[in-house]
């Protein structure tokens, strides 16, 4: 079982920075591929970016790629999204979440293979 927590999300105005964490309980984060999610207003859950379980492999959507870049931690059992040049368009809940039962390197960017989300942070971002 894990639990995961994200933190980090706010009002920021166009062109802002943001960072988000994911913070994850158990011992066992190390056997997780990792992602975030995102969904917008009125918006079906959007892919933003994993993580293999190394963190050698990462992926992102084309629309945060230059933009955001994705981390992870494992000895702090912890994952990050850093965000830049932030835009009216990123404006959405942001949610973290985990899938075991993965190689170290694979990654995956399909919402219905995960196991385990977190319970959203929202980010506004005002133009």
């Amino acid at each position: 079982q894990v639990q995961l927590v994200e933190s980090g999300g706010g009002l920021v105005q166009a062109g802002d920075s943001l960072r988000l964490s994911c913070a994850s309980s158990g011992r066992t984060f190390s056997m997780y591929g990792m992602a975030w999610f995102r969904r917008a207003p009125g918006k079906d859950l959007q892919f933003v970016a994993a993580v293999s379980r190394g963190g050698k492999n990462i992926k992102y959507a084309d629309s945060v790629k230059g933009r955001f870049t994705i981390s992870r931690d494992n000895r702090r059992n912890s994952m990050s999204l850093q965000m830049k040049s932030l835009t009216p368009e990123d404006t959405a809940e942001y949610y973290c979440a985990a899938k075991g039962g993965i190689t170290m390197f694979t990654i995956i960017a399909d919402a219905g293979s995960y196991d385990y989300w977190g319970q959203g942070t929202v980010v506004t971002v005002s133009s």
